[in-house]
């Protein structure tokens, strides 16, 4: 018959682990969400580049890109199977409420207002 050994140092972290009764645990502060880089340009390993060769580095370019792409540009890089400009904008941008309004819009143009929107609006948020 084996005995299992046990050590105080073992059995003092797991009492310690549990709250005792009464006890309120601090809360833990909620993750401040990271704010959309909408005037920053995206570091050159980050760039959109479109497959029609245009390159778009902040959401001022993409805005603009938007309205000047083709429909079948556009198509290209949003369809059923993925919608690129949403994840840049999620990924690279960060900016959630965008990417979010990327994915329901029905057209390129529906995109290129989106993002038009958004970049006025907070525009004039920062001032």
């Amino acid at each position: 018959m084996v005995k299992k050994a046990t050590s105080k140092a073992s059995s003092k972290q797991s009492t310690a682990a549990t709250p005792k009764a009464g006890v309120k645990r601090p809360e833990k502060a909620a993750a401040k969400p990271k704010s959309p880089r909408f005037q920053e340009k995206a570091p050159e390993a980050y760039v959109f580049w479109c497959c029609d060769g245009r390159k778009f580095c902040d959401m001022r370019e993409l805005a603009e890109g938007l309205a000047a792409i083709s429909d079948d540009t556009y198509t290209y890089h949003v369809n059923q199977e993925k919608n690129d400009f949403c994840n840049w904008v999620r990924d690279i941008i960060l900016d959630t409420e965008l990417a979010d309004s990327l994915v329901l819009a029905a057209s390129r143009t529906a995109a290129a207002q989106c993002v038009a929107d958004r970049l006025a609006f907070l525009i004039t948020e920062c001032d």
